[in-house]
């Protein structure tokens, strides 16, 4: 059986290659991306399960990644993942149809358990 294949969209390069060990270490194949239409175009080409999606990027926003997996049929589960502290920005995420919503910094453990509930569902 493959491994899971978990994307991460974040222009915080570190961000992304911390989380990247994390995941590996769990047993998951990483995809990681710096913008919005990366993704999109990963999601296209193969397989992703669940995507960890920061919300405030550069250019197309989390927000706007959001919305354009909600015109697609079969897009992965997403786990937004935010440094802000604001309910709204969760609201938001959640009306566009994000699993989840995540703080920074993402504690190791939750992260993971959040990721096994979007993909279960």
């Amino acid at each position: 059986m493959p491994s899971p294949v978990i994307a991460i969209l974040d222009d915080e390069e570190d961000f992304r290659r911390a989380l990247s060990r994390l995941l590996k270490a769990h047993g998951y194949e990483v995809v990681s991306v710096a913008t919005g239409e990366a993704l999109l175009d990963e999601i296209a080409q193969r397989r992703i399960d669940c995507v960890l999606l920061d919300l405030h990027m550069p250019g197309m926003s989390g927000f706007d990644v959001l919305a354009a997996l909600q015109r697609e049929e079969h897009s992965p589960p997403v786990i937004a993942v935010t440094a802000r502290d604001d309910p709204e920005f969760e609201r938001r995420a959640l009306a566009l149809h994000a699993f989840e919503c995540q703080r920074k910094p993402v504690g190791a453990l939750k992260l993971i358990a959040a990721i096994e509930r979007a993909r279960a569902r």
